[in-house]
């Protein structure tokens, strides 16, 4: 039999980590109405601890990957295991929302900003010359359906148990990845004698990343992807994208749902859904992204899902059962766009650097989540509903699908040299 290739064990551990870091993001969903009712805090006060949370994980993302290309993946990902469960833990002793704020959105926003999507980019450029489309959509999956496929369980825990008691539930798993990582990981194929997957012995290797200082790397490709246009096409669709899955929908779908008479369990099931669709689609998207043009694939998912938030507002009126078509059909596109975004961004900019610029697009996409979730509490705030919030957002999707069509065209890119 053919041996495995060590890179699908580093795959699965990566996996593990970034479904675990994103289900630990995920859990305010749960717990914005439990603080409402303990602390009497208003939705936008906390929502703005949660958009400060979202913020740093992006804009850790093109730090995060100098510095996992300085000390590797193996170190990074077990010391940010340690700093997010750290974060959560403190959060149950809070009283006060600036301490919502410093735990949650700083601590736990920073540990989480490394275990990211951009870790997954850096992973699959070190370990796979084959299937990488693959591969990203599998970590891509990952990441989204972490933050999806526990809430229904967090929700029961702070329904019999309260929420103190889902949070520390959290740490511990945070706790756990630590050890998994230092027996598994690996940082690069060469460190175990192997080269990247599908790679024949008489290819030449991609040119390697020199070690610099992670904060000059980060602001260098900044600066030179930054005069491109292209560079500004990607991080404004992927601000677009942040701002209507994880800063909209998967921040306030469930307080949305509790707003129209829906039990919390319930509205954390259709969350659910859309995690086990997502790990479909997001994994179809990565397969498509090796054979079509990934213009054309970023015009059916933004387009698509502008549609569907411009019909979530009525949604709600048939209950459970007519937001469960909506769970189904938003969940095959939650995150798709990253698959054909990082591919656009390897063709525009040189393999060696995907790590770096897609760093600074993630960056754009966490900027409008923050947005989205201050915004979307603001609304809800002043309104009593969020219906405007997904009015807006589903309008910026359907602009989003037709300027990336116009604009982003792979015959078009021309190879950036970056500083590495």
């Amino acid at each position: 039999m053919k041996k495995l290739h060590y890179a699908w064990i580093v795959l699965g551990v990566t996996f593990v980590s970034l479904l675990v870091s994103a289900a630990i993001r995920a859990t305010p969903a749960v717990l914005i109405v439990p603080l409402e009712h303990e602390f009497g805090w208003s939705r936008a006060t906390i929502s703005f601890a949660i958009s400060v949370n979202t913020l740093l994980y992006g804009l850790i993302g093109p730090f995060a990957a100098g510095f996992i290309n300085r000390y590797g993946p193996r170190r990074m990902m077990t010391a940010s295991a340690i700093l997010i469960g750290t974060g959560t833990l403190a959060s149950v002793t809070i009283q006060h929302p600036w301490e919502l704020l410093a735990y949650w959105g700083v601590l736990v926003g920073i540990g989480t900003g490394i275990i990211a999507v951009v870790l997954g980019a850096s992973v699959v450029q070190k370990w796979f010359h084959a299937n990488r489309g693959l591969a990203l959509g599998l970590l891509t999956a990952s990441a989204a359906t972490g933050q999806l496929v526990f809430l229904p369980l967090l929700a029961r825990i702070v329904v019999d148990h309260g929420w103190r008691s889902a949070v520390m539930t959290m740490a511990l798993v945070a706790f756990a990845i630590a050890p998994l990582v230092m027996l598994l990981m690996r940082d690069s194929p060469e460190g175990v004698g192997l080269r990247p997957l599908g790679l024949h012995s008489d290819a030449v290797l991609s040119p390697s990343v020199v070690v610099r200082n992670p904060f000059a790397a980060a602001w260098s490709a900044l600066a030179t992807a930054g005069r491109t246009r292209t560079f500004w096409l990607l991080a404004g669709s992927f601000f677009v994208c942040g701002a209507s899955t994880n800063g909209l929908v998967g921040t306030h779908l469930i307080p949305a749902c509790m707003d129209h008479g829906i039990p919390e369990v319930e509205a954390a099931s259709l969350l659910a859904v859309m995690g086990i669709f997502d790990l479909i689609g997001t994994t179809g998207s990565g397969w498509l992204s090796d054979r079509v043009d990934s213009r054309y694939l970023l015009f059916a998912y933004y387009g698509l899902r502008g549609v569907a938030l411009l019909y979530l507002p009525y949604g709600f009126d048939a209950g459970a059962h007519g937001l469960s078509w909506f769970a189904v059909f938003y969940g095959l596109d939650w995150i798709a766009t990253v698959p054909p975004t990082v591919a656009l961004t390897r063709a525009a900019f040189g393999a060696e650097n995907v790590g770096l610029v897609f760093g600074w697009i993630m960056a754009a996409h966490q900027v409008g989540a923050a947005l989205a979730t201050s915004f979307a509490g603001l609304i809800r705030t002043q309104e009593g509903s969020y219906d405007h919030a997904f009015m807006i957002a589903g309008g910026l999707c359907i602009a989003t699908a037709f300027s990336v069509l116009w604009a982003v065209s792979v015959d078009r890119l021309r190879k950036s040299p970056l500083p590495t």
